[in-house]
Formats: C-alpha cells, sequence, structure tokens
C-alpha cells in the first residue's frame, strides 16, 4: 500500500472527531475553571461535526480501506450514529451534576471523546489488531474516567478492579488472536474466514483460539460469570461516568462480538453458539436473581445490564434474524439506560446524590415529570408493551423461536417476568412511598427537553418499532 493508493474518505468520521479532539485538548489547556462551558460546548460541536462527517460519507455497501484493516459498511455505520448520538445526549445530562461534583472539567469530555475514538474504530474493524487498538483505546480511557473523582475511595476501588480485570481479559483476547493467527496465517477477518472455508485452518487450535476470544467478549459485555466489574463500576463511578460505561460501550461490543464472530470466525458458528447460549442463560440467571436483592438502584441497574446482554447473546445464537434483533436491542437498551441514568444524574445536587431507590421515593408528588420518564424508563426494562424494551424482547424471542430454540425461549421469558419484579418496585417506590427526605431538583431545561425527547423515543419506537428495525435490517443487509 502507498499514499497515492490510500482512500481516506471512509475513515473521515474519526479523522474529524480525533481532529476535534486535538482542539477541545488545547483549548481547554488554556480555559480558566470558570469559562469551562467552552470545553463543554466544543464537546458539543465534535459530536455534531463528527455525526456530519458520517453523514456525508455514508455508503449504501461496504467499503474497506488500509489494506483491508478499517470497514465502513451498515453496522459501523449506524452503530457509530448511535455512539454520537447519545453521547450528545449523556454530555447535556451530566453538565448539571459535574458542575455540582467539581468535576467540570476538560478529563471528563476528552475521556468520553478518546473512549468513542476507540468505539468507532472497534465496530470498523476488519483486521483482529485494528479491533484489538480499538478496544485498548477505549478501555484505558474508561479506566482513567471510572477515577476521576480522586476523593472517593469507592472509584478508586472500582476503577482498580476495573483495570486488574479488564487487563486479563485483554491479555485473554490477545492470546486467542496469536492462536487464530497460528491456525490461520492471517489476522484479516476475511482471509481468516476464507482460509477456514478452503480447510487450510487447523480446526483444532482454531476452536482453543476461539474460546480466549469468546471469554474477552463475554468481560467487555458483562456477561456472567466474567460479570464482576460490572456492579462496582456503577455503584463507585460518578452516575455521569456510569452512565456512560453502562450504555454507549455496549453498542460497540455488540458489533465487536459482531466482527469478530460472524465475520471472522463464522465457520466455527457450531462451537460459539453453544458457548453463547450457556453465558446467556448464566447472565439472565444471576443478573434478574440479584438484581431483586439491590438496594442501590446503581447496582439494581447494574444487574439488569446484565440480564439484558443475555438478552443479546441469545440473539446472536438465530442467525441472520437474530443479529438484527440483537442491534435492535443494544440500540433500546442505550436508550433504556440513558433515560434511567439522565434522571438519576438530574435529581442529585450539591448535599444530594440520588442512588438508593429508596431517594426516589415520593417522586411523583415532588416532580410528577421525572416520575413519569422514571416509569417510562423503568417499564421498557421489564419489557411491557408498547414500549421499546418490549418489542426487543419480543423480537430476540421470535428470533429464537424461528431457529427451534423452544426451551431456551421459554426460560428467556421466565427471566424476564422475574426481572420486571425489581422494576415495577422502582416505579412502586415512587408513586406510592411518601417521600423520607426533601430535596431539591435541578431546573437544567436544556437537560430537561432533551431527557424527556429521548423517553419519550422509547414510547414512539415501541409503538413504531419497524423504523429502527428497517435501519438494522438494511445495516445488516450491507454487511454480510
Amino acid at each position: 500500500m502507498n499514499w497515492t493508493d490510500l482512500n481516506l474518505m471512509p475513515a473521515m468520521p474519526e479523522i474529524v472527531l480525533l481532529s476535534a479532539l486535538g482542539i477541545v485538548l488545547l483549548v481547554d489547556l488554556w480555559t480558566s475553571d470558570k469559562n469551562r462551558y467552552i470545553t463543554h460546548v466544543l464537546s458539543l460541536i465534535a459530536l455534531v461535526a463528527a455525526a456530519a462527517a458520517q453523514w456525508l460519507v455514508w455508503v449504501p455497501q461496504s467499503v474497506s480501506t488500509f489494506s483491508g484493516m478499517y470497514i465502513a459498511d451498515g453496522m459501523s455505520q449506524l452503530s457509530k450514529m448511535v455512539m454520537y448520538a447519545a453521547t450528545f445526549a449523556l454530555f447535556v445530562y451530566a453538565k448539571p451534576y459535574n458542575r455540582a461534583r467539581d468535576m467540570f472539567n476538560g478529563e471528563f469530555y476528552t475521556l468520553t471523546l478518546f473512549a468513542l475514538s476507540g468505539m468507532s474504530v472497534m465496530v470498523s474493524a476488519g483486521h483482529f489488531l485494528t479491533a484489538y487498538i480499538g478496544l485498548e483505546l477505549l478501555s484505558l480511557s474508561l479506566y482513567a474516567m471510572i477515577a476521576l473523582r480522586r476523593d472517593s475511595a469507592d472509584a478508586a476501588e472500582a476503577a482498580l478492579k476495573y483495570f486488574v480485570l479488564g487487563a486479563l481479559a485483554s491479555g485473554l483476547l490477545l492470546y486467542g488472536i496469536s492462536m487464530v493467527y497460528g491456525a490461520t496465517g492471517s489476522l484479516e477477518f476475511a482471509s481468516v474466514l476464507a482460509n477456514a472455508y478452503d480447510g487450510q485452518a487447523n480446526t483444532w487450535l482454531l476452536k482453543l483460539g476461539l474460546v480466549f476470544i469468546v471469554v474477552a467478549v463475554a468481560f467487555k459485555l458483562g456477561a456472567v460469570p466474567f460479570h464482576m466489574w460490572v456492579p462496582d463500576v456503577y455503584q463507585g463511578a460518578p452516575t455521569s461516568v456510569a452512565a456512560f460505561v453502562g450504555t454507549v460501550p455496549k453498542i460497540a461490543a455488540v458489533v465487536f462480538a459482531f466482527r469478530i464472530l460472524v465475520t471472522g470466525l463464522g465457520t466455527t458458528v457450531n462451537d460459539w453458539t453453544p458457548m453463547l447460549a450457556i453465558l446467556a442463560v448464566a447472565s439472565l440467571l444471576v443478573g434478574n436473581l440479584a438484581a431483586i436483592m439491590q438496594s442501590n438502584i446503581k447496582r439494581m441497574l447494574a444487574y439488569s445490564t446484565v440480564s439484558h446482554m443475555g438478552f443479546i447473546l441469545l440473539a446472536f445464537m438465530a442467525g441472520a434474524i437474530g443479529f438484527t434483533a440483537g442491534l435492535y436491542y443494544a440500540i433500546a437498551y442505550v436508550v433504556m439506560g440513558l433515560v434511567g441514568f439522565g434522571v438519576l444524574m438530574l435529581l442529585s445536587n450539591e448535599a444530594f446524590e440520588c442512588e438508593e431507590i429508596s431517594d426516589l421515593a415520593g417522586l411523583n408528588q415532588r416532580h410528577a415529570w421525572y416520575a413519569f420518564l422514571m416509569l417510562l424508563a423503568m417499564f421498557s426494562m421489564a419489557g411491557i408493551p408498547p414500549l421499546m424494551g418490549f418489542y426487543a424482547k419480543f423480537a430476540v424471542i421470535k428470533a429464537l423461536l424461528s431457529q427451534g430454540f423452544v426451551w431456551i425461549s421459554v426460560f428467556a421469558v421466565v427471566m424476564s417476568l422475574i426481572g420486571a419484579f425489581y422494576y415495577l418496585r422502582v416505579v412502586k417506590v415512587m408513586y406510592f412511598d411518601k417521600a423520607t427526605h426533601e430535596q431539591g431538583i435541578g431546573s437544567n431545561t436544556v437537560a430537561k427537553v432533551v431527557l424527556s425527547v429521548n423517553a419519550l423515543l422509547l414510547l414512539l419506537w415501541g409503538v413504531m418499532p419497524q423504523s429502527v428495525m428497517e435501519w438494522c435490517l438494511r445495516a445488516l443487509e450491507n454487511t454480510l
């Protein structure tokens, strides 16, 4: 490859994002604390510019560049747009919270944008090393973000635990990748697939590498038994950071898993399907049962995330229909998670941190609109129609049934019913319990408007899921 053959256009969103990130870093260096809103505005502009660049270079079919290491296709383009939009919403929600916690500084914005760059590379990877580099850029940014509150022992403990376990998962992934290279003689997804199809690969070595790779993917998704970091990170990290860790990277992890397992190791589908089935069943069981016992709402949301990841892993078992349902579920989860965490952030102020379920007692009497938005998020997560979460679960179960996985579908439905209990408990506390304390509620109008739009999308896309499902279907068609 030489410079004249290099086509940079497909990678324009990442180039724009990194260039904007450089500007944000430099401007923040010379900005005083009282003018820190400049960093906030520039970060929002950076996201809009990256989304605009993605829109302008949108291609209807798969395009690869950098010698096949970077791919622009339907799945990468859709997931990037969702990630940019979700991060934009998160910045808006986090501003009043971070200001109250003395976290309204450049580190939060620059680390988030670095993590976003890593995710963009992950979803567009056409090569194992590109995927690994994207994953490491994301992980290193998250380690630092979780420990942003230097005075918090919980945050430091959460960051340390995530760092140790994350480093272990990265090591296992690298070990798995080296075995795949040993088995097939290539690290490019298309070549690995072709060599395995032609019978040129060492089958046993490939399967052994697959085991390590599946473990690393399960860790990044937060699936049982590799979920140990999830509750501690959600509880220990500041709510603005937990909101980011718990939503946007999940999209990237789902596409990352798709790239590796389907476009790279598609020949071993009969080997990784039972692995994912075991992980999914364990995640649904442990996630839902552990969530029932939680009194801290962030910890409850952590265990609910584990159960949601179980649903996404189930989707991977159901072939092409399942991949579409899995992508739809990931988008639905991001929208639901942002609403839940957004309400918690807007209810917190300088003197009060809203993180216990009891802190929401009597919210309907104090602020009926926030109570309604939280109700939409909880009902959607529980899978109650006509909200987006219901259709997401329905699509996954429908895909499983079409492939003959009857017993697993029945198990998933039973686990959803158990899960409904702890979500409805939050609604009961908000609407029927008396307030245990009085606390003021922030009046950030912009955040309130964006949060309202975000929550109402759950209702709109639940009533009319065809539009988002169509996006996912088209994205998959342009990928496979």
